[in-house]
């Protein structure tokens, strides 16, 4: 459905996050049976647990202009936060990712 990205150490919702708002809850209100699974990352820099608490106020910034765009708090599935590890771009891992929910 979407990502929405992050700038460091901010749980602030992006400008440009409206676009993936917008598209997710044309989605879940087009379809009376549709959920969204939304799921914050973080990149591998910092320490891991605020990294994962900052993933998580991410999660629930997108949470909230889902529903401010109309979409149900009971069609949202909030997903526990997943620190990403390896040689990924820091910048792509600073995301929440909205997917088609169960």
């Amino acid at each position: 459905m979407g990502k929405v990205f992050f700038e460091v150490g901010s749980s602030t919702l992006p400008a440009d996050a409206a676009a993936a708002v917008e598209a997710t809850a044309k989605f879940i209100k087009d379809k009376a049976d549709a959920k969204v699974d939304v799921t914050g990352y973080t990149d591998k820099t910092g320490d891991v647990e605020k990294n994962l608490e900052l993933a998580k106020e991410r999660a629930k910034a997108v949470r909230e202009a889902l529903k401010a765009a109309g979409v149900a708090e009971d069609r949202i599935n909030m997903k526990p936060p997943v620190s990403i590890t390896g040689s990924g771009d820091n910048a792509e891992a600073r995301r929440v990712e909205l997917n088609p929910g169960s």
